[in-house]
């Protein structure tokens, strides 16, 4: 089971940005590799505090975490995608530069990286609430870069081919030293590739990098019970990686519009009814609505105005327990008529008549307390 994130870090769970930011770099640094070059548990920190950081950094994942843990960012298809340690240092580069002296934060050991992986992209998706509620198919247009046709995405011309790399012998890594460390970053020239296409050798169509963007309409299925924020994965859909290397992902995070009658609090929903005083008085049935159609509900008498029924089970599903579903609150207020008929009016005051009003009565919240 893995720990907890905040824990991993070393924040409260109403840690800001800034203040987790400042976690990962303490971590980082102590946890760096080649600061612990006799300690083989210090790559796994190292990764751990890095997936740590990458979920509670983003807004959405960290909402997602905060309500469901770690099986709920399962749920929606994230998985930490930090493959090897280059993958951390590309992710956040910036931190290392500051870090390391802007070199990217490399670590000792190994010599050219592999192919790098597509990164992942972002959509926005809003749909209607009853939408989110019961799930929808919708199909939507993304931009993202694929590989070259023409060039198969190695970014040279027919007929020519990419040449090794001057400036790092082909290795892809210059060294840097700072102080006692020894820090391998990606080499400038070839961008840790090992090799370079010449200007002359380019692909036209590209432009040399292997990579067209193109726009491609995707279908997505949202299961029953999404929520405001929460993301789903589309494997593969992100851009295009360096020739042989996995695509990047997609994650469509998912904004549901307000409803005029339901409002929603995890898998719970809610509504609030105006019904007849005689009702709340007397008691009786009702149909009351909920996020799956009507409901019966029974109603005491002598209900008092606000009183809140739970109905179980009634409310949104759970997106990760099939069959499963919040609870549905239905609050009942007094509905009073803003206009009255002759009829209705005289019953009214027989009523009152009938009951008696003694707080209309002068000093009468004098005498109740005493004074």
């Amino acid at each position: 089971m893995p720990r907890d994130f905040y824990e991993v870090l070393g924040v409260s769970r109403d840690a800001a940005g800034p203040e987790i930011k400042k976690a990962y770099r303490k971590a980082a640094l102590k946890f760096h590799p080649d600061r612990n070059p006799d300690d083989p548990s210090a790559e796994a920190k190292f990764k751990e505090a890095s997936e740590a950081y990458e979920v509670l950094s983003d807004d959405a994942k960290r909402k997602i975490y905060d309500q469901y843990g770690h099986e709920g960012l399962r749920g929606q298809g994230y998985e930490p995608h930090f493959q090897d340690m280059g993958d951390i240092f590309s992710a956040f580069s910036g931190i290392f530069g500051d870090l390391f002296g802007g070199g990217g934060g490399g670590f000792g050991g190994g010599g050219r990286r592999g192919p790098r992986k597509g990164q992942d992209l972002e959509l926005r998706l809003e749909v209607p609430f009853m939408e989110a509620i019961q799930g929808v198919k919708q199909e939507v247009e993304v931009m993202r870069h694929a590989h070259c046709e023409s060039c198969g995405g190695t970014g040279a011309k027919a007929g020519a081919s990419a040449k090794t790399c001057t400036t790092c012998g082909g290795q892809g890594v210059v060294i840097q030293a700072q102080g006692f460390l020894r820090i391998r970053t990606a080499c400038p020239s070839c961008r840790g590739e090992g090799k370079v296409i010449e200007p002359a050798d380019r692909c036209p169509a590209c432009a040399g990098s292997g990579r067209v963007r193109k726009a491609e309409r995707l279908k997505v299925t949202l299961p029953a019970g999404m929520d405001n924020g929460m993301q789903l994965r589309l494997a593969g859909k992100g851009e295009a990686g360096e020739p042989g290397a996995q695509p990047g992902d997609l994650y469509v995070t998912l904004r549901v519009q307000p409803h005029e009658l339901f409002k929603r609090q995890g898998d719970d929903t809610f509504v609030e009814l105006p019904v007849p005083y005689a009702l709340m008085a007397l008691g009786g049935d009702i149909q009351v609505p909920t996020v799956h159609g009507e409901e019966t509900l029974a109603v005491p008498r002598g209900t008092p105005s606000g009183k809140v029924f739970r109905l179980s089970n009634k409310g949104a599903p759970r997106v990760n327990s099939p069959g499963r579903r919040g609870d549905h609150h239905v609050q009942l207020v007094v509905d009073v008529p803003k206009k009255l008929s002759a009829e209705e009016e005289e019953l009214l005051r027989k009523l009152s008549d009938i009951q008696g009003h003694p707080s209309q009565e002068p000093g009468f919240w004098r005498k109740l307390f005493g004074g």
